[in-house]
């Protein structure tokens, strides 16, 4: 295994510097590999990464003869590295990108096409502005820039518009770097690019030289088909995803081609995970010395982060104590409070915060939410419950808006949720707090069962009384055929609630 970045594209990593911008990425990169593959879409095209940058070059002719330098372009195309490209040709114009879902409802779209006072909506590739010609040079600006708008995913309202800096995006890239990979690994992954983690996962492996089999739309099905044909040594997804592979039949799938397992965007339940690593590959030493399973990446992040922070490691030979926990990704800084901003002492529970240099700007145009995220002293507040361990090191509890205090106890949704998913018949939860008189809130469970598999409410909860201390028991538990998600597969909680009305 070897460290990517540095048998595929050479001295990549010594060429980027601090002055790069996202209009700017490609074209660096096909000056040292051209013919490298960037990505084989699967029913689309198969780009090196010297096509991805005329590509690039070629819509920006467009866009520079439209736009002043500074405004906002939506990128609303459909999912694919098409809305990737058009991000950097509209940077490489001097703009700003905004890429959101296609799929967002019309009243989302509106919202943030006024929010972010954009110049033009482009929704399709015939829609960028006619030109003269390629744009050869990009036009100037600083690594302190807004480099993009990436929404939100508003799981709870209107979505607000994080500003990120060119060196927050571009920054990311050498994160992959950190990820252990073969000389020959593809990456097969199915991620929104509209979305931060999409974004930066596409970025990335370009940067560490790993083409990448995209599938634009998830199916888990098709999905396992392309890991175990074209043998990919790496995967990417969120846990939504992973919970429909297995749903899918995974473990009946030949996936010992898999080295490194990927997930983000939300809390992964360690059982999952380690189902995973179980169908991977057996990793060697040189010599033939088994050393164990595949790895296990989780990574911590949200758009506010510029899609990263922390990550932790499942690799072979760590004991349990280590391999559960967060670490800062190199750059960050964080630190562990409580309500009155005092750092918690080791062991205890309070909000992460952090700063580094992904974390976003500000939002746009909103000086109070700007104003709210960060502390006096410049911290991100995260809003997310972990527990102090030693070195900095962090196990996540949940959001601290996730929290349901029952009759003064803190329940922490995910721990509910991670007790309720050890049921074999439960293939996911989504745990909410409900207003009760006497208590003041009461959880409640809204649960999918595993394909094929039976179960009843009671028996669900008998089975989470033996599980949880008894004020962290569900009052009710709720069988649903689907749980309800936004555009990136969260669980929307506010539907989940109306659920129980």
């Amino acid at each position: 295994m070897r460290l990517p970045g540095i048998d595929r594209l050479g001295k990549a990593r010594l060429a980027f510097d601090h002055d790069l911008t996202l209009g700017g990425v490609f074209e660096r990169l096909a000056e040292l590999a051209p013919d490298r593959v960037l990505v084989d879409e699967v029913g689309g095209a198969r780009r090196t990464i010297g096509d991805a940058a005329d590509q690039v070059a070629a819509w920006a002719g467009g866009f520079a003869a439209s736009i002043e330098p500074g405004e906002v372009v939506v990128i609303a195309t459909p999912n694919g590295y098409d809305q990737l490209l058009l991000c950097a040709a509209v940077s490489r114009a001097g703009g700003v990108p905004a890429p959101i879902n296609d799929r967002l409802r019309p009243d989302e779209v509106a919202h943030i096409v006024g929010d972010a006072e954009a110049r033009l909506v482009i929704r399709t590739t015939d829609d960028v502005p006619a030109s003269d010609g390629p744009l050869t040079e990009a036009v100037p600006a600083a690594a302190k820039d807004v480099g993009a708008v990436f929404y939100t995913s508003g799981t709870t309202g209107m979505p607000k518009g994080a500003q990120l800096t060119h060196r927050a995006l571009v920054g990311q890239m050498n994160r992959m770097a950190l990820i252990p990979s073969g000389a020959i690994d593809e990456a097969a992954f199915s991620l929104p690019m509209a979305h931060i983690m999409g974004f930066v996962v596409a970025l990335g492996l370009a940067y560490a030289g790993i083409p990448a089999r995209f599938m634009p739309r998830f199916r888990a099905e098709p999905m396992l088909d392309e890991i175990e044909t074209r043998r990919c040594g790496i995967y990417v997804g969120v846990p939504a995803m992973y919970r429909m592979l297995l749903d899918a039949g995974a473990e009946e799938r030949d996936l010992t081609c898999v080295r490194v397992w990927i997930s983000g965007a939300d809390a992964m339940p360690e059982e999952l995970a380690d189902r995973f690593v179980a169908m991977g590959a057996l990793l060697t030493l040189p010599g033939g010395r088994h050393v164990g399973r595949a790895a296990f990446v989780e990574g911590y992040g949200m758009v506010e982060t510029g899609g990263s922070g922390a990550f932790k490691f499942s690799l072979p030979g760590l004991p349990d104590a280590l391999r559960r926990v967060g670490v800062p990704v190199p750059g960050y800084q964080t630190r562990v409070v409580d309500d009155d901003g005092n750092e918690v002492p080791r062991g205890q529970v309070g909000e992460l915060q952090l700063t580094g240099p992904g974390v976003l700007k500000g939002y746009r145009g909103d000086e109070a939410a700007t104003g709210a995220v960060f502390t006096d002293d410049g911290w991100l507040r995260t809003g997310d419950l972990v527990r102090r361990g030693l070195f900095g090191a962090f196990t996540f509890e949940g959001r601290a808006k996730d929290i349901i205090v029952r009759g003064g106890y803190n329940v922490y949704a995910v721990e509910v949720e991670q007790a309720l998913g050890r049921h074999d018949a439960v293939a996911e939860a989504a745990v909410v707090g409900l207003p009760d008189d006497r208590l003041g809130e009461v959880p409640v469970a809204a649960v999918r069962l595993a394909p094929g598999a039976k179960a009843t409410p009671d028996e669900i909860l008998t089975f989470a009384k033996e599980e949880l201390t008894s004020y962290k028991v569900p009052r009710e538990v709720l069988i649903v055929d689907e749980l309800p998600q936004n555009a990136t597969r969260k669980v929307r909680r506010d539907e989940v609630k109306a659920l129980f009305a």
